[in-house]
């Protein structure tokens, strides 16, 4: 079957209510940007630890590799609340539900800014990885019914906007603003960008009936597509093999790039740029030549994190090197999501908790393999590694030959 033929059969499916019935289905664009600014704020709010690190172990009287350990807790909550709690909230309408875990998000915030101690602000860290897993397991399948069918890719880039803003100017806005006001006025401006968010989503969000569930059922019956695997494995390689060398890039822009310090915020930058173009190319690909898309953007940022490793004694490469690197995992979450959704397009909440969690999986996993490496045979190895698992990903994803993809 063709990309058009999916897309009406898809069309059709989605228009239709589960007795047959004409759904009532509301194409919401403003909707979709509410869910961008809630990304936004979410990825703004998990990664904010890392930029404050050393503030935060001092002041609550732990080690920075203690007080790291509140990213790791995040990812892991993260990973099993995409799975689970849209089924434990099956009933719930999705726009009540993600203006709940908005109002979460922006609690757990304030909760970290006030926190006596180190347990109180990992409790914090629990709350917002339950509102992380279950944001990104809906995103697929909210966007969508908030966008015509043809416009997935689209819809999906608008939201992973949010991801992309986030990685360039907010981390390290809060790394400044820390230093000026102090580590807990930072997570009082992100608890304040949440409640932006909130408003957005409670004016413009529709009404969103949950998919039809039958507890675990659909969940499993993805699992068994073969289609979904492979998909799901690709996604794996590649995401781990991005933060086995991107959790590294300090010490691999100053050993193999010979960049200065005050240079490699510049490189951050670069790479910075990279992700916001990557992600905004990857939607209209998508929605045109996905099999390509799909393909070529996880290769572009593996052949980039080799580049970087081999070639990176040449300032100009490393540059180079990086918004390449920065282009082609901008537009992953973008051509990995929509590569899932038109495989299975009638089980979308089950799709997104397993990617959720696939994902969240690959970022620990993908930071303890390149951790290892970087001990045991040095920072370049790491980002081979790195490289060789993103390029293994995308051949992986373009032998399967899905009839229903193009």
């Amino acid at each position: 079957m063709t990309t058009p033929d999916l897309l009406a059969a898809t069309t059709s499916r989605s228009d239709l209510d589960i007795d047959g019935a004409p759904s009532q289905k509301k194409h919401s664009w403003a909707g979709v940007v509410s869910l961008s600014v809630g990304v936004f704020a979410l990825v703004t709010s998990e990664f904010l630890p890392a930029s404050l690190l050393s503030r935060i172990a001092g002041d609550l009287g732990v080690s920075e590799g203690v007080a790291g350990q509140s990213v790791s807790v995040t990812a892991i909550v993260a990973a099993v609340s995409g799975l689970i709690l849209p089924v434990l909230l099956s009933r719930v309408d999705r726009r009540h539900l993600m203006i709940a875990l908005a109002t979460v998000a922006a609690l757990s915030n304030v909760l970290v800014a006030l926190t006596p101690n180190y347990p109180v602000l990992l409790i914090a860290r629990v709350l917002l990885g339950i509102t992380i897993g279950g944001f990104w397991s809906l995103a697929i399948s909210m966007t969508a019914r908030l966008v015509p069918a043809s416009r997935l890719g689209l819809g999906l880039t608008i939201v992973n906007v949010g991801v992309s803003v986030a990685t360039v100017a907010a981390v390290p806005a809060g790394t400044l603003l820390g230093e000026l006001w102090g580590w807990r006025a930072v997570f009082f401006v992100a608890a304040g960008v949440g409640v932006v968010a909130i408003i957005l989503q409670v004016a413009a969000l529709p009404s969103i009936r949950a998919e039809r569930s039958t507890g675990f059922r659909p969940l499993f019956q993805t699992l068994r597509s073969r289609l979904i695997l492979l998909c799901l494995l690709a996604m794996a390689l590649m995401g781990a093999g991005h933060f086995a060398g991107f959790t590294y890039i300090r010490p691999a822009a100053t050993s193999i790039g010979g960049l200065a310090p005050d240079q490699l915020a510049l490189l951050l930058l670069v790479y910075g740029v990279g992700v916001v173009s990557g992600n905004l190319i990857a939607g209209p690909l998508a929605d045109r030549v996905l099999r390509f898309a799909v393909f070529v953007f996880p290769l572009v940022f593996g052949v980039a994190m080799v580049l970087f490793a081999l070639l990176g004694g040449n300032t100009a490469v490393v540059f180079v090197a990086a918004v390449l690197w920065g282009a082609g995992f901008g537009a992953l979450p973008v051509v990995i999501s929509t590569w899932l959704a038109r495989a299975d397009p009638e089980r979308l909440e089950s799709v997104g908790g397993l990617q959720t969690a696939v994902f969240q999986v690959a970022i620990a996993l993908g930071a303890f393999i390149g951790g290892l490496l970087v001990d045991g045979a040095g920072v370049q190895t790491a980002l081979v590694a790195g490289g060789v698992a993103a390029v293994a990903g995308s051949v992986v994803i373009v032998l399967v030959k899905p009839r229903r993809l193009a």
